[in-house]
């Protein structure tokens, strides 16, 4: 941070949710692959997109339609496998973006990690479904270990109390929520996780105000009074 020269970028929303529990686990071995669906939330996209989302659903409900026009195709009641624009590679740019920005944040610049992104008829909150290799078995013991002392992460990780994230837990929360703790049973050296958060908030506007606070913190930058 002290020798960065130039600007300092805040990452994408879903990026930004994704790493809150990628990244700590980093210490526990090197990442082989990652492979990430994003279930990304109307407001994403802005204002404008909630309204059509809700305008959607209450034509639907009474038996009529609004025409897409935020998105390309009707949100309400629908999944639409495509964010942003679709590159020569057949990927879409928020894809690569997940991509490209994991690998510059973690210091990792051939991080192995593909991703799909969709968006979902939810208000608030981004979530992810996480699939990580790493070079040796890890426990699930150390994992969660890793994921509590995490901070800004939050465990809800208990099935028999059906305690796992969702969009509607983690909206207005500062924190991302993990759960759906698991091993891979296609590979020995396979981890899976779920993850959500508050797009709004530790996607944009926080973590942005978070960023200013480590600037503050370690002299680099000052507050006018």
């Amino acid at each position: 941070c002290r020798n960065h020269r130039g600007i300092i970028a805040n990452p994408n929303c879903s990026t930004a949710v994704v790493l809150m529990a990628l990244a700590p686990l980093r210490a526990l071995g090197t990442f082989g692959r990652v492979v990430v669906s994003t279930y990304q939330s109307a407001s994403g996209a802005g204002k404008e997109a909630v309204v059509e989302m809700e305008e959607q659903i209450h034509a639907q409900m009474h038996g009529s339609e609004v025409a897409p026009g935020v998105f390309k195709k009707p949100i309400a009641f629908n999944l639409i496998p495509a964010i942003g624009s679709f590159r020569d590679d057949l990927y879409t740019s928020e894809e690569v973006k997940m991509t490209y920005e994991s690998r510059k944040i973690m210091g990792l610049p051939d991080l192995a990690l593909t991703c799909t992104c969709v968006r979902v008829p939810v208000r608030v909150g981004h979530s992810a479904a996480v699939n990580v290799v790493f070079d040796r078995p890890v426990s699930l013991a150390d994992v969660r270990a890793t994921f509590e002392s995490a901070p800004g992460l939050r465990v809800e990780d208990d099935l028999a109390s059906h305690r796992y994230p969702t969009p509607l837990d983690c909206a207005g929360e500062d924190d991302v929520f993990v759960g759906r703790i698991r091993g891979d049973l296609s590979h020995p050296n396979g981890l899976n996780f779920w993850v959500s958060g508050d797009n709004l908030l530790k996607g944009a506007a926080l973590n942005a105000v978070q960023i200013a606070e480590v600037l503050v913190r370690e002299g680099l930058l000052k507050v006018a009074v």
